[in-house]
């Protein structure tokens, strides 16, 4: 019992610091597709899902205004196979036609959305779906031509987010975003995670994925770093030293902390509720980007 008391006299200072702020969550697709502990007997998508959503409310709950962006690649490749249709990649994006966007929408607003939204709202009516084509929230742009329909983030409106966070209701967010004619676009969610944290001003920007954190040596588990500098940042990307996709969620924890976000973090999602030992001790887990 003092053990449970303890962590929670070492959560007070975090809770509250944190509370009335906006912490921005991106929940990677690979994060959702595997299962936290490691997996084993029981282990798999839902108990990932179930445990994002308790760290969720938890943190409503304590007051703090989380904002959930999500993306879904793994899904969509899933969905593409099973129509018979092939995934082509350049520079590590998914080329996207006509057909592949509008599998993509079905996949990131129909089901993967749906599935976050419901797992929180068992806790309650607390969760609302949108995607960027909602309340004009995300104005893209075509990245371009050879890639179709994959965009970039042109304008952020965080009207609607902000309205729905002082409401207490947490914004679950799907990465499809339109342009100024009504054209959809395909983002890449690490970007769009990081444009929405430095439009909210939020207080934290966290990525849940399926990796330990920042690596000095890419391949090498052991070399994470726990904290990083924007000096450090640049240089390891200057260097090459970040490939796959771990690059797009650097160069938007940077974007975010230089857009006046406080802390950026990049997090294992298979760890049992990383996010809150993140947020609410003083070890950690993961990578710290500051300023």
């Amino acid at each position: 019992m003092s053990t449970t008391a303890s962590v929670l006299v070492e959560a007070l200072p975090y809770i509250q610091r944190f509370r009335g702020k906006v912490v921005v969550v991106k929940y990677g697709g690979n994060a959702l597709h595997g299962s936290v502990g490691g997996g084993g007997e029981g282990g798999g998508v839902t108990d990932a899902l179930t445990s994002f959503a308790q760290d969720v409310v938890l943190m409503r709950a304590v007051g703090i205004r989380p904002v959930v962006v999500h993306g879904g690649g793994p899904q969509i490749g899933q969905l593409m196979t099973r129509l018979g249709k092939e995934s082509e990649f350049r520079h590590g994006l998914r080329v996207t036609d006509a057909e592949t966007l509008d599998i993509a929408r079905m996949v990131l607003v129909g089901k993967v959305n749906r599935d976050i939204v419901s797992a929180i709202n068992v806790h309650g009516p607390l969760a609302v779906g949108m995607s960027g084509e909602d309340a004009n929230l995300i104005t893209a742009e075509q990245r371009h031509a050879d890639l179709g329909f994959v965009g970039r983030v042109s304008v952020v409106d965080p009207t609607m987010l902000q309205r729905l966070v002082a409401e207490g209701i947490i914004p679950v967010v799907a990465t499809i975003g339109a342009d100024e004619s009504g054209q959809a676009y395909n983002i890449n969610a690490d970007t769009v995670a990081g444009a929405l944290a430095a439009a909210l001003q939020a207080e934290k920007l966290i990525f849940l994925s399926d990796i330990e954190g920042l690596r000095v040596v890419a391949d090498d588990p052991t070399t994470v770093m726990h904290q990083a500098s924007l000096d450090v940042i640049d240089e390891i990307v200057r260097s090459g030293g970040i490939v796959g996709g771990m690059l797009p969620k650097v160069e938007a924890c940077a974007r975010a902390v230089r857009g006046g976000v406080a802390r950026a973090h990049i997090l294992d999602g298979r760890v049992p509720h990383s996010l809150l030992l993140e947020l609410f001790t003083d070890s950690g887990v993961g990578t710290m980007v500051v300023p």
